[in-house]
């Protein structure tokens, strides 16, 4: 097949699979303007709905919000709201945009393409299930990224981290036995070429994956410092990073003006990682009362997920079975020491390997009222997780204000049928309960 022939056919695919979403939408149009017309807004940060309001976004951010009628420009796009509720897009800051339609096995066996092509289908429904801007915590996701800034598909924002880093036998090591023993400078393996993990073992090396991360432009740098679910070999008591690797990490990213975020899950690995300068905890599920302290008093961020049941573990071997079932079991106290602590927490889901999980996105928000009101839950779904994603500072790939309705924010916005602050569980349906989906100014969904 000729390089032009290969062309147009990833064009005629790419095109099939956003033509759906284009179709109702303004995304292939030049951005203008949009007037919501008597909204109510809950603007990512109060606990109650403003009075009866109108909103101007122009270009691809908010210019104007009123309590008395806006005179529609020439061209602009009118939404009667009718009294509806208009809400920042949803973040979910724990996400893998490669890793949720696939299983592990058609991920190492499969070709790039195939990946690539299931990703951006998979965006494209995140972005209609109000998921407007997602942090990406380890897979190849730099070309899906490109991709939707370019305009190619529908999709998220995303604050890319690149390849997972690990180290041998830790989480995200896929390898199998055959594969040992590793040969320093040897050949990458199968998921390494995939640019899913990138394998460690010395400050250097650690130093050396970072930067390869931040060259081809992550917004953060992930590490895995202990065991994990799915991992083949590390249990979830294992500390994998010694403290020299983690700061190597945490230099390398510092120096380009970002931050280290690490996979932990115990006192130890959360301790540890502290200790060498990272900022941002993801999972933290078993830490004990000491971790919980000492992460309020350093100012450390918890992303962590609401994990209250085993229904994504039916994939899993019976060891990693019973490794689920054990996160699950510290989520109650993990949450207790957030709130006892008043630790800054952000909200991700993690869902991996599951098309049918991901559709259920929405569903982790609800199980967050178990301890927290639906007020607090929609504000650390917008402007608290967008704080978190500001931590990237200069390598934030999308400079402006994400998660608040206000004057001069990003236009990301979702107009809700019904009030998600008496009744979350509204976003957990998007297919009836958003009626309009705006990311950067243009609406990709309209059902008015």
């Amino acid at each position: 097949m000729t390089r032009d022939r290969i062309r147009d056919v990833l064009a005629l695919t790419l095109c099939l699979l956003s033509t759906p979403v284009l179709a109702q939408s303004q995304a292939s149009g030049p951005v203008s303007a949009t007037l919501f017309e008597n909204v109510r807004i809950f603007d990512g940060k109060s606990a109650a709905l403003s009075a009866p309001s109108h909103v101007l976004v122009r270009g691809n951010t908010i210019a104007r919000i009123s309590s008395t009628p806006i005179t529609s420009e020439a061209g602009a796009t009118v939404i009667p709201g009718s009294g509806r509720v208009l809400m920042p897009g949803l973040i979910d800051v724990h996400w893998h945009a490669m890793l949720v339609r696939l299983t592990p096995a058609a991920l190492l066996s499969g070709g790039a393409g195939y990946m690539n092509l299931q990703a951006g289908a998979e965006a494209t429904s995140t972005l209609l299930r109000g998921f407007t801007t997602i942090r990406d915590l380890g897979g190849p996701v730099f070309d899906l990224k490109r991709a939707i800034d370019e305009g190619v598909l529908p999709g998220p924002r995303i604050f890319p981290s690149g390849a997972i880093i690990t180290v041998t036998s830790g989480h995200g090591d896929f390898r199998q036995f055959s594969d040992l023993p590793r040969i320093i400078g040897g050949a990458l393996s199968r998921v390494e070429q995939l640019g899913g993990s990138m394998i460690a073992d010395s400050p250097d090396e650690v130093r050396l994956r970072a930067r390869e991360q931040l060259m081809q432009g992550a917004s953060q740098i992930k590490l895995t410092a202990g065991g994990g679910v799915a991992s083949p070999f590390s249990p979830l008591d294992a500390v994998t990073f010694n403290e020299a690797e983690l700061r190597a990490a945490v230099e390398a990213a510092e120096n380009w003006g970002t931050y280290v975020c690490t996979h932990a899950y115990t006192s130890a690995a959360i301790q540890r990682s502290i200790t060498a300068g990272v900022r941002c905890i993801e999972h933290g599920h078993l830490m004990d009362e000491a971790t919980a302290r000492l992460m309020a008093e350093k100012g450390i961020w918890l992303s962590t997920q609401p994990f209250v049941d085993l229904s994504g573990a039916a994939a899993l071997s019976p060891a990693n079975q019973a490794r689920m079932k054990q996160v699950v079991s510290g989520t109650e106290r993990m949450y207790a020491l957030a709130k006892k602590y008043k630790i800054k927490t952000a909200f991700g889901t993690d869902i991996l390997f599951s098309k049918a999980l991901a559709e259920k996105q929405g569903g982790g928000l609800v199980d967050l009222t178990r301890w927290y009101t639906p007020s607090e839950v929609l504000i650390m779904a917008t402007s608290v997780n967008a704080e978190l994603l500001a931590l990237s500072g200069a390598r934030n790939p999308y400079p402006g204000k994400l998660g608040v309705v206000e004057e001069g924010a990003l236009a990301d916005l979702l107009l809700v049928d019904g009030n998600p602050l008496e009744n979350i569980a509204l976003v957990a349906d998007p297919a009836k309960n958003f009626k309009i989906i705006m990311k950067d100014g243009r609406i990709y969904k309209d059902a008015m």
